[in-house]
């Protein structure tokens, strides 16, 4: 355990003037926001223009956020984790997913021995996705693949799924399979051909119950047509640790990309998990997402508190999470193309900080992340915008939209624009009416993320810098970012419930589990009884 963890936050001087200073602000006047002020809370990061000059911070707040950061150790944290040290401190390793994404040299002292690693799993993947890109690679009968079905959940899939669906590509038809649904397995599986279909198991495990099931289920419906066991390691890849696990499934280990221990599944775009984005835009911008991710990167490693964004924004979130009282924070993203944002971030953001026990072991006297929640513009303006201007809680909002579409048709960019700036400005000057029912307060936070345009390089700036982020506010709370043991609990309470509903037991302890299992098998029985009688043939 590193020494600045050695005292609670709440106890950092600091944060208890942030306290009376927070007490101050709530009750006085905004800001004004003049060219001067916006300037001093804009900055541009390679493809980026972020803009935080809408939130309730002022000179006084702003050094004493700083102040923050200094006595959390966020500079020691920074430099912990870009050396290798087990940052992640439960599980006892490293957090490197930064060595997926560095330029090819061994001289900036960031773990050289995965940068080799990764380089390794990248040619592999690319030679890979180039073979199914060009036709190369052909399955039952010869046939090139014209489909690639990514199976995964979470971390395994936010990120592919989100990638492809914001920049597209050149490449076979890319479908995504996570929820264990048959629903979900049935609609993935329409209309495919197996001849023509590849399938990416992804789990580091092998192990993941539902990656697993679906994976499974897809393989039974390929053998089903075509009755050929020898053809499964043609048409499936995995990415996983376990390459056993996976010869034991059918595919051989030549077609296992390794997904390294040191990268955990939400910050594992980088990684051969992003295999479908390769198959999908090739390694030309493969290398162009990297390398916006590395800008970051380097931005992230070598600025000092003060200028540093990632910092900043973190700061941002604890100010308005811990002394402003927003306890939900509205990712809502003014491009189509990037609908699927708020649900990576949710994962990200959430899963990463939504611990209640510092990294010490005693549990913490204060929150920590806010809910993170969305949906795409302009959608959302007829749905929750309401509650955001005239609820009785504030959030604090991200704003993310492009400069340049990638269509010809300006006028509609125009109006998306135009309606993406207009609910950053009424959410903070509110409006004054006579009628209280049409009075909007203003005064609510938001920071707007400007891209230049949706490139591979811009996404992977914005993915980094929210991951960094992710990793300044879990030192300001003392936790850990990079562990998920509370997602275990209820996947091992559900094995007795499952059996339990196949017949295979009586019954699980809990009464109101019982309860929900005892009506499904009195319904599926019930069912059963009004099936007409089999006739043999």
């Amino acid at each position: 355990m590193s020494a600045w963890t050695s005292k609670p936050p709440q106890q950092l001087a600091a944060w208890r003037q942030l306290n009376a200073v927070a007490t101050r602000q709530r009750q006085a006047a905004l800001p004004a926001l003049d060219a001067e002020r916006v300037a001093r809370f804009s900055q541009r990061l390679g493809p980026l223009w972020v803009v935080c000059a809408r939130q309730r911070v002022d000179e006084e707040s702003r050094r004493l956020l700083l102040a923050l950061a200094e006595e959390s150790g966020l500079e020691t944290a920074i430099q912990d984790l870009f050396a290798g040290h087990h940052v992640n401190v439960t599980e006892d390793r490293p957090a490197l997913h930064m060595a997926l994404r560095t330029p090819a040299r061994q001289d900036d002292g960031l773990a050289p021995t995965a940068q080799a690693e990764a380089r390794q799993t990248r040619q592999r993947m690319m030679a890979l996705a180039e073979a199914v890109r060009s036709g190369r690679w052909r399955g039952v009968g010869g046939k090139p693949m014209a489909t690639v079905l990514h199976i995964g959940i979470g971390g395994s899939h936010l990120g592919p799924a989100l990638a492809v669906e914001a920049l597209g590509g050149d490449g076979p038809n890319i479908r995504f399979l996570a929820n264990v649904d048959g629903a979900a397995t049935s609609a993935a599986l329409a209309g495919l051909d197996p001849a023509t279909t590849l399938a990416v198991v992804v789990s580091k495990s092998f192990g993941t119950e539902e990656t697993l099931a679906n994976a499974a289920t897809v393989r039974s419906w390929f053998l089903e047509r075509t009755c050929d066991p020898a053809a499964v390691a043609k048409h499936f890849v995995a990415v996983t640790a376990n390459t056993e696990a996976a010869a034991a499934f059918g595919i051989p280990p030549a077609q296992c990309l390794p997904l390294p221990e040191w990268v955990g599944g939400r910050f594992s775009l980088w990684s051969a998990v992003g295999l479908p984005l390769a198959i999908a835009i090739g390694q030309a911008g493969f290398d162009e997402l990297l390398a916006g991710a590395g800008e970051v990167d380097a931005h992230f490693r070598a600025t000092p508190l003060a200028g540093n964004l990632p910092v900043l924004l973190a700061l941002l979130q604890v100010w308005n999470q811990n002394f402003l009282g927003c306890a939900t924070h509205a990712v809502l993203p003014y491009d189509h193309r990037l609908r699927l944002l708020p649900d990576y971030l949710q994962q990200l953001e959430m899963e990463s900080n939504g611990k209640s026990v510092r990294v010490d072991g005693e549990a913490s006297a204060i929150d920590t992340v806010p809910v993170i929640w969305g949906g795409e513009g302009t959608n959302g303006q007829h749905a929750f915008h309401q509650w955001l201007h005239q609820g009785t809680r504030s959030a604090n909002v991200d704003f993310i939209t492009c400069a340049r579409p990638s269509h010809g048709l300006a006028h509609h960019h125009d109006a998306l624009l135009a309606h993406c700036f207009a609910q950053g400005q009424a959410l903070w000057e509110g409006r004054s009416a006579e009628s209280r029912h049409r009075n909007v307060p203003g005064g609510r936070a938001s920071t707007t993320i400007l891209l230049d345009e949706l490139t591979p390089r811009a996404l992977g700036a914005l993915l980094a810098l929210y991951e960094h982020k992710v990793f300044c506010a879990s030192t300001i709370w003392q936790i850990n970012a990079f562990d998920q043991w509370g997602v275990e609990v209820g996947k091992q309470l559900a094995a007795p419930i499952r059996e339990a509903l196949g017949g295979a037991s009586d019954g699980v302890s809990d009464p109101l589990t019982n309860n929900l299992v005892g009506e499904v098998r009195r319904l599926r029985a019930a069912q059963r009884a009004k099936m007409p009688p089999h006739r043999g043939t």
